[in-house]
């Protein structure tokens, strides 16, 4: 139960933009109790209270160890940053809290760090949220350029996901920057130190994902001289992110599946399982709740990806970040090319705004590219925008 002290501590102090209010929801265990004195006295202004009460308005960062109690907070607190913290979760107690609103899981065990820990870093994060909310200023991911309602939303989500280990699977066409989201989610994690690992699924023939996902031991086959991690193991400590997945064949799915769900890798010809310590994000531009309908896509899987989903809007859906975006390729390569090109005019301008873009940003790049490399003057002119030298199919 919520001391009086503690509710006039909070009520009096809610406007101190320096300092974050975390709520505890009762019930808690022995190590969430300890965890709770060891913020409180680091300083951070701790609060307690049951489903029961009523909250104020300033709690930040709340921590509910049942799934009914993380929604409890997400209906009543619907800006707090809520952790769920719950004792040895199965994956799908932790998928179930994700759904119910958290934006972080932690798996209690034996001892209150790692609670504190956890804590600490979403506190972190959430002052630097309002700072940010409070200066006006775009929720900024490395390299993501776009102010427009679109992609602001796309940001702000991603802001939240980012310094958890939840899975996220990107979705949108080819060509809007799904990699790039993903890049910037690793960056904005706990994870950053760590190493964020590519893997494009859809440009590796299925006879040699398998090996380049999960490695391989000597002799495994016949040219395997040595040994070889997989992308998985090399990912430890980070980031693997799997574009188009939508791509994999129904025997990698399975393969893929055991890994998510064991958290442990086996090399091809090895018979020893390697536990794997990363975070997944993956992306595609299939539409894979169709693909599960039409049983060409695993239903658990997609389940296991989709604990976070973000799409990534088209080009056409986002115009008014055309101008920003082609100012930043122009930039890139004029830098690149060595020429002293200063804009568009304002006929050049308008030729872009007025193509489809079926291409999306990366059909953008390669016009602007293009255009730098052709002009002759300072000023980018309307007939050095040639748009029908990059054709597209439709995104599927």
């Amino acid at each position: 139960m919520a001391h009086a002290a503690e509710w006039a501590q909070a009520h009096s102090q809610q406007e101190d933009r320096h300092h974050a209010v975390v709520l505890f929801v009762e019930p808690l265990d022995e190590v969430l109790q300890l965890a709770r004195g060891h913020l409180a006295r680091s300083g951070v202004r701790i609060l307690s209270a049951t489903a029961a009460q009523q909250v104020p308005e300033g709690v930040q960062v709340a921590v509910a160890s049942q799934v009914g109690a993380v929604r409890w907070v997400r209906d009543v607190l619907p800006g707090a940053t809520v952790l769920a913290a719950l004792v040895y979760p199965t994956p799908e107690e932790a998928v179930a809290a994700m759904r119910a609103g958290a934006s972080d899981v932690v798996c209690v065990r034996g001892e209150p760090e790692p609670v504190v820990q956890r804590v600490q870093e979403a506190v972190r994060h959430r002052m630097e949220m309002d700072r940010r909310a409070a200066s006006g200023g775009p929720w900024k991911f490395e390299g993501v350029v776009g102010s427009s309602p679109a992609m602001h939303e796309v940001l702000r989500v991603a802001s939240i996901v980012a310094p958890t280990d939840a899975t996220v699977l990107l979705t949108g066409e080819s060509g809007t920057g799904k990699e790039l989201v993903a890049r910037s989610i690793h960056l904005q994690s706990r994870r950053a130190s760590g190493p964020l690992v590519v893997l494009h699924c859809g440009a590796i023939p299925e006879t040699l994902l398998e090996t380049e996902l999960f490695g391989h031991e000597k002799g495994a086959y016949t040219h395997a001289m040595g040994a070889r991690p997989g992308k998985f193991e090399q990912a430890q400590g980070g980031t693997l992110f799997l574009d188009e997945v939508g791509d994999m064949s129904p025997r990698m799915q399975v393969k893929l599946l055991r890994v998510l769900q064991e958290r442990v890798v086996e090399r091809v010809g090895g018979t020893r399982s390697v536990a794997v310590d990363c975070r997944i994000v993956a992306a595609t531009n299939r539409d894979l709740r169709r693909m599960v309908r039409e049983g060409l896509f695993r239903e658990d899987l997609f389940y296991r990806l989709n604990v976070v989903n973000l799409r990534v809007p088209a080009l056409r859906e986002r115009l008014e970040d055309l101008p920003a975006l082609a100012e930043f390729f122009l930039d890139k390569y004029r830098r690149h090319v060595g020429k002293p090109v200063r804009g568009f005019t304002d006929g050049a301008m308008q030729k872009l705004l007025d193509h489809p873009w079926p291409g999306n940003v990366r059909e953008l790049e390669a016009v602007v590219h293009r255009a730098v490399i052709l002009t002759r003057g300072v000023w980018v002119q309307p007939e050095e925008v040639q748009l029908d030298v990059f054709p597209h199919r439709s995104a599927r």
